[in-house]
């Protein structure tokens, strides 16, 4: 099992082991998503409370759209498993019952990739490509190198992927992007300090949650979710903020602390559980050591 780490303290490497792997960044492309889209706010080509198709930026960003998700769909997981050709967008759409709210826009939380699907749909209406946009609104500005959005099979090539060889990134329809581990580090170390390459009332609105108890699961005593940040509470009080993701065959944890201790982590495992990346970037943010 491949597994790595890296602490940031105050911005500056302070703990890492494995080598530099350039990974899968699962969910944690929401997190660069929804940074993508309040660069776009910032610039006023995007609006977070102007309702679109029933739902608002701010909606999508929070899974409070009532949209469903296709990760429910056991067809879904089979097709990815068989190696097979990812559904045509519309397909896919049809067979999540997309059309069919779960509840009405704002009155309720579910978490959805197909909420992702239409923000990556608003930006590239407002900016084009989501690659390009990636790259030149976030990637540049805030110093991430090596990092890139993945669409093809052949683009994970030198990407470690566990024991998963054939996957396609075409499943995650609102984009997979990947990068180095470091990179990912360092983007949410920038996206969420106060001298941010986001507006001081952009990064504000960012960190505004909407609480899920209901959802705490150890090492976490409490969740939430902000636009684009899953936001827990340790147990000794203090929160974070960042995403976990996973995939077949891995899962990665990008958080930040958030009660000025000034710690970032990042850790990939080459396992599906989420469970292990989440308890080490808990370990080390709450010690500064694995």
């Amino acid at each position: 099992m491949t597994q790595a780490h890296i602490l940031l303290t105050d911005g500056a490497i302070t703990a890492e082991a494995g080598d530099f792997l350039t990974v899968p960044w699962w969910s944690f492309s929401k997190t660069v998503i929804a940074a993508i889209a309040l660069r776009l706010v910032d610039q006023g080509r995007l609006s977070l409370d102007e309702p679109r198709d029933g739902a608002t930026l701010r909606q999508l960003l929070r899974h409070e759209a009532g949209l469903r998700d296709y990760g429910a769909i056991p067809a879904y997981h089979q097709a990815v498993a068989a190696d097979e050709a990812p559904w045509p967008r519309r397909e896919m759409l049809d067979r999540a019952r997309a059309d069919d709210l779960l509840f009405p826009p704002g009155q309720g939380w579910s978490y959805s990739n197909i909420g992702y699907l239409k923000v990556r749909e608003r930006i590239e209406q407002a900016h084009g490509d989501l690659g390009a946009a990636a790259a030149e609104l976030v990637f540049a500005p805030a110093g991430v190198i090596g990092a890139w959005l993945a669409e093809w099979p052949d683009e994970l090539s030198g990407v470690e992927t566990g024991d998963e060889q054939n996957y396609d990134p075409g499943w995650v329809y609102h984009g997979l992007f990947v990068g180095p581990l470091i990179g990912a580090a360092h983007l949410l170390n920038v996206l969420l300090d106060e001298n941010s390459l986001l507006s001081a009332a952009a990064r504000a609105e960012m960190l505004q949650v909407h609480d899920l108890p209901q959802l705490a699961r150890p090492p976490w005593t409490g969740a939430a979710y902000g636009l684009g940040l899953m936001c827990p509470t340790a147990p000794a009080g203090w929160s974070a903020a960042g995403h976990t993701g996973g995939g077949p065959g891995s899962a990665v944890a990008v958080y930040r602390r958030m009660d000025g201790v000034a710690r970032t982590a990042a850790v990939f495992v080459s396992t599906e559980d989420e469970r292990p990346v989440e308890t080490l970037a808990w370990r080390l943010l709450d010690t500064g050591a694995a």
